[in-house]
C-alpha cells in the first residue's frame, strides 16, 4: 500500500514538474507552427530534435490533433525522420495519458458512469490490440479522449498502446509525405499524400465493417448454441 502510495506521489510530481516546463513555454506553444519549426528545430540538430519532440507530446497531450504534428515533423525532419518523430511523440503522449487515467481517474469514473466503462470494457476487453489498431485508423475520434477512455477501464496497457502506435502509422506517414512536400514544393507528394489519405479513410472503414459482421457472426451462433 505504501509503495504503491510513494509511486503515485512520484508520477504526479513528474507531471507538475513536466506541466509547469510547458507552461513556462506558452509563447512558444502558442507558435507551434512552420515559422516556430523553422526557428526551434528545423537544422537545429539533435537540440531541435528533442525540443521536437518534447513540445509535441506535451501538446498531444492536450488535444493537439497527431496530424498536425506528423505534418510539421516532415516539414522539419524530412519524411523518414519526421515519421519516425511523429510517431514516437503520438506513442509517448498515448502512454502518458492512459498512464495518468488509470492512475488517478479510474476509481472515480467508475463510480460516477459505471454503466458507460461497462459498455468500453465489452467492447475494449477482448480482441484490445486489434480493435485499438482500427480506432487509430478511423479517421474520425478524438485521440486524447479514447487514451483517457481506455486508461480508465481493465485493458492491458501492452495492448492498447502498442496497437494505438500500430494504427498511427498510416497517417504519420501520410502528413509527414505531404509536410516534406511543402519543404521542396514537390507537387506530387502532396497529391499522393491526399490520395493516401483518401485510402486511410476507406481501409478503416472496411476494417470497422469486418469488425462488425464478425460480431455480428460471433453473436449468431452465441444465440443458436443457447437455443440448442
Amino acid at each position: 500500500m505504501l509503495k504503491n502510495l510513494i509511486i503515485k506521489l512520484i508520477l504526479l510530481l513528474l507531471v507538475l514538474f513536466a506541466a509547469s516546463e510547458l507552461l513556462s513555454q506558452l509563447p512558444a506553444l502558442i507558435g507551434f507552427d512552420q515559422a516556430w519549426i523553422d526557428a526551434h528545430a528545423r537544422n537545429q540538430g539533435i537540440n531541435g530534435v528533442v525540443l521536437f519532440l518534447a513540445l509535441a507530446t506535451g501538446l498531444l497531450s492536450v488535444g493537439i490533433p497527431r496530424q498536425v504534428v506528423a505534418f510539421l515533423a516532415g516539414y522539419a525532419f524530412g519524411f523518414t525522420e519526421g515519421f519516425i518523430y511523429a510517431t514516437l511523440a503520438a506513442t509517448t503522449s498515448c502512454a502518458l495519458c492512459f498512464t495518468v487515467s488509470r492512475l488517478w481517474a479510474r476509481r472515480w469514473v467508475n463510480k460516477r458512469f459505471p454503466e458507460k466503462i461497462t459498455k468500453i470494457n465489452d467492447f475494449l476487453l477482448e480482441r484490445c490490440f486489434l480493435k485499438t489498431i482500427v480506432i487509430r485508423l478511423l479517421p474520425i475520434g478524438n485521440n486524447l479522449l479514447t487514451n483517457l477512455a481506455a486508461g480508465v477501464t481493465a485493458v492491458k496497457p501492452q495492448s492498447f498502446i502498442l496497437g494505438s502506435a500500430i494504427g498511427y502509422i498510416p497517417q504519420m506517414i501520410i502528413f509527414s509525405l505531404m509536410g516534406k512536400g511543402v519543404v521542396v514544393q514537390s507537387g506530387w507528394k502532396i497529391a499522393l499524400s491526399v490520395m493516401l489519405v483518401g485510402a486511410s479513410a476507406l481501409l478503416s472503414v472496411y476494417l470497422y465493417h469486418c469488425y462488425k459482421q464478425s460480431q455480428n457472426r460471433d453473436n449468431t451462433a452465441t444465440k443458436t448454441r443457447q437455443a440448442l
